[in-house]
């Protein structure tokens, strides 16, 4: 059986246990369970696949806690399987390529939270555009949030074709981006 080897003073450094708290502290104001941003942070960090076993002893998480966590961040596209010759336990492996991680996180958000919203308020005008005495602003008000909605769907979907190296360049533009169109609107203004 071959057990893969993890540096004892890597388990020990004092910046990487900060790093999986804050990770898991930062997951619960994005509305993900703690334990599931933590074990995520631990794999991130980790230069070697690490199996249920040696996550929650690590973390001090119950396994049956490690093994929900990890099936939801498998499904999340973040960790995958991998294999250990030897060793039939599984072992996980999170993405380390962080826009490739925001790319997958931007989708799967997209996919529980935005088009569900955008099915609901596509409905909601729908119906409001056949119904009597509805006062005007009211729709209007709808249809604008509609309009916003289509808006962010369609600029979400020409992102995603951009390749990572411009969408970096992109953000790391910063207030040239706004010299270039203008604060106010209006080019170079």
């Amino acid at each position: 059986m071959t057990e893969i080897f993890v540096n004892t003073d890597e388990r020990k450094s004092a910046a990487r246990e900060q790093f999986i708290l804050y990770w898991g502290d930062m997951g619960g104001q994005w509305s993900v369970n703690r334990s599931v941003a933590q074990i995520h942070a631990l794999l991130y960090l980790s230069v070697v696949p690490l199996n249920a076993e040696q996550i929650s002893e690590e973390l001090g998480i119950a396994r049956s806690n490690v093994s929900n966590s990890l099936k939801e961040l498998v499904s999340w596209k973040l960790i995958r399987r991998v294999p250990v010759q030897g060793d039939r336990r599984e072992y996980f492996q999170a993405e380390t390529d962080v826009w490739e991680m925001a790319m997958r996180i931007a989708q799967g958000r997209k996919e529980r939270e935005i088009d569900p919203a955008i099915s609901a308020i596509n409905a909601c005008v729908a119906q409001a555009e056949t119904e009597k005495g509805l006062h005007p602003e009211v729709l209007n008000r709808m249809r604008a949030m509609k309009e916003f909605l289509d808006t962010a769907d369609r600029w979400y979907a020409q992102m995603l074709k951009v390749p990572k190296s411009r969408l970096n360049t992109l953000l790391t533009m910063g207030d040239k981006v706004f010299s270039l169109i203008g604060r106010n609107g209006k080019r170079g203004g």
